[in-house]
């Protein structure tokens, strides 16, 4: 394959995914407004109750922002402090930024990137509900792409990421870019979907799948080594468990059709589980 056919490639799946995540964004609330996220009758902070955020965490939170898209809880696990400067890989309606801006505080920043313009304009409404409840004035959201991340060399302090980098066709290139905007010293913090074997080839080509943050998740050991070819340090992956081994758990919604999908005999958690990495980027001797 040329690589001018691995670039269409790239883009057909980049722009199935910002398809998709655009009528996430357009349902009118949380993605589980949309049946395609969570499963019936459980809500957006059931699903963020369930992968570590505290009724602390999400209380008081611009309405919208929680969409039910996370796979763990990645400001917790980057320990933010006052002054710091955050960015979020994949922000959507603003989650994470809200959380980390009420952790960095006035003399911190935290900054949201999101591909799908429908996802931006959605955080952005938010601000100001935001500024009406915590007097802060610290959170951005810019449009772009992760693998071409709008931000300076070594101008920010941790990145997070929830259940995004998975979505990329070009992993190693959002690596590499996160390495490249960390100072040195910087850290990294990032909740994602792994593969502790690998895909049903039908799993892999279903565009479900794809949404679902399943098709595009790759083994759990090809994540550390991406991230330590992108030169970051004491690259470290906890997996959990996050998907139940009942399929009736997922009926009438997305995870269903992939589940029907799978081999006889296997469950999703067989294939996939949640993994939280963090690494840092090496201060110069």
């Amino acid at each position: 394959m040329s690589c001018c056919d691995r670039n269409k490639g790239k883009d057909a799946i980049r722009e199935t995914v910002r398809k998709g995540y655009a009528r996430i964004a357009q349902s009118g609330g949380s993605c589980c407004a949309d049946k395609s996220c969570c499963a019936q009758g459980v809500s957006a902070d059931d699903v963020a109750h369930s992968v570590g955020y505290g009724k602390e965490e999400l209380a008081g939170l611009p309405e919208g922002a929680n969409m039910g898209l996370s796979c763990g809880n990645p400001t917790a696990l980057a320990s933010l402090r006052p002054g710091e400067v955050v960015l979020d890989l994949g922000s959507g309606g603003g989650l994470d930024v809200f959380i980390a801006a009420r952790r960095v505080g006035p003399t911190g920043r935290a900054i949201g990137v999101d591909m799908t313009p429908e996802m931006v304009s959605k955080a952005r409404r938010n601000t100001g509900q935001f500024y009406d409840s915590t007097g802060l004035e610290n959170v951005e959201f810019r449009l772009g792409e992760i693998e071409h991340l709008p931000a300076a060399d070594s101008a920010v302090d941790v990145v997070v990421s929830n259940c995004v980098i998975n979505l990329s066709p070009d992993k190693p290139q959002v690596w590499r870019e996160i390495a490249r905007v960390l100072k040195s010293g910087g850290r990294v913090a990032v909740s994602d979907l792994g593969l502790v074997r690998p895909l049903p080839d039908a799993v892999r080509e279903s565009v479900e799948a794809l949404i679902g943050c399943i098709a595009g998740a790759v083994l759990v050991e090809e994540t550390e080594r991406i991230a330590r070819e992108a030169g970051l340090m004491d690259v470290r992956v906890e997996k959990h468990s996050i998907y139940s081994d009942d399929p009736a758990d997922w009926a009438d919604t997305t995870y269903a059709s992939i589940v029907d999908l799978l081999p006889q005999g296997t469950v999703l958690s067989d294939f996939v589980v949640s993994m939280d990495v963090t690494a840092h980027k090496t201060q110069p001797r």
